[in-house]
């Protein structure tokens, strides 16, 4: 797989004053003091021997310890990120508490060159975002997701499925 390819869940909930996302402030030092481009969709890599949708399910309950909330998953398509990695995004409504995350952790060497390595969480933050807060904070390549599901959602309700 050429550049690389990852899945993930963009949870989205309605509420009085609109839409929000779900979102992740990635974690280590490089994006500790960062706001604007420094969140992320809870997402990850997968294999050719891996269903994405199962990534996904996979990396968002890794990085975030929480639950998938149940209900119809929304086709948000793939995206291509600057360094060639292929992200395939699917939405879904839910309301979770972000209070209650507990992320996953990666380690690496900190300070870089020390030969020392330190543990850092996945995602150091999870907060429920406005579109318009969201669009700044997105790393560039996933702020296409957001117009996407805006497309889907309409007025906040996924669009009927037949047979369900």
């Amino acid at each position: 797989m050429s550049g690389g390819h990852s899945a993930g869940l963009l949870v989205y909930r309605v509420r009085d004053g609109g839409t929000q996302v779900l979102l992740g402030h990635m974690g280590g030092p490089f994006w500790s003091r960062r706001h604007a481009g420094a969140w992320t969709v809870p997402k990850g890599e997968y294999t050719a021997d891996e269903r994405p949708e199962d990534a996904a399910r996979r990396e968002f309950r890794e990085e975030l310890g929480l639950p998938v909330p149940e209900g119809p998953w929304l086709s948000l398509g793939e995206s291509r990120q600057r360094g060639g990695k292929t992200v395939r995004v699917w939405s879904v409504e839910g309301d979770l508490d972000p209070a209650r995350a507990v992320p996953g952790t990666f380690t690496m060497e900190w300070p870089r060159g020390s030969g020392e390595t330190r543990e850092f969480p996945e995602l150091d933050r999870v907060a429920w975002l406005s579109p318009a807060d969201a669009e700044e904070a997105l790393v560039a390549g996933q702020r296409v997701f957001l117009e996407r599901l805006a497309r889907c959602i309409g007025d906040g309700r996924p669009p009927a499925v037949p047979g369900r």
